[in-house]
């Protein structure tokens, strides 16, 4: 195998800045492969996820929440990922947000699951969630099927980058709490 192919396969290594913390290039670098080699967070980049995100933030603004106008999914996961990282900044700290967001993928994943087979919504697996939600009675139903879509997405990419890095920085694979 060359050594390009090599690279491909496998995350590039975080580095060190000046001032001992993470070069913020370098995780840029980790993300960037990520959504390029891991189908996973590659979602992010799928149409039915940024469907997903604008919802969100138009359902957000209607409803009163402050939100921050992102470029797109893909932008608000990568954000996301560095502001974890600026605000989580030791190995409790970081072990906790993993525990917080695994907490939110397992609930938002149950959620969707429950509203999906309580309204056989996966009849037709090629409509997109919008689609799907369109076909719940309620409002706040939909509203919370969308959400919890939106937020599986989410999580799923934000704990699989940050449990990477864990393992990086600290040695050892993130164990859940």
């Amino acid at each position: 195998m060359s050594q390009n192919a090599s690279a491909e396969n496998s995350p590039p290594k975080l580095r060190p800045n000046d001032t001992g913390g993470i070069d913020p290039n370098s995780i840029a670098d980790l993300v960037e492969w990520f959504l390029n080699y891991d189908e996973r967070i590659a979602r992010m980049r799928h149409a039915n996820t940024e469907e997903l995100f604008q919802w969100k933030q138009k359902d957000d603004e209607a409803n009163g929440v402050g939100i921050y106008p992102f470029e797109n999914a893909e932008a608000r996961f990568a954000i996301g990922v560095f502001q974890a990282l600026q605000e989580n900044n030791s190995e409790p700290l970081l072990g906790l947000w993993l525990n917080d967001v695994l907490a939110a993928l397992h609930e938002s994943r149950e959620t969707k699951r429950e509203i999906t087979e309580a309204n056989d919504l996966d009849k037709d697996i090629e409509k997109s969630s919008i689609e799907k939600a369109s076909l719940l009675t309620t409002n706040s139903e939909r509203r919370l099927y969308l959400t919890s879509s939106w937020l599986e997405a989410l999580c799923t990419a934000e704990a699989r980058v940050l449990g990477w890095i864990y393992q990086e920085m600290y040695g050892k694979p993130f164990t859940p709490q």
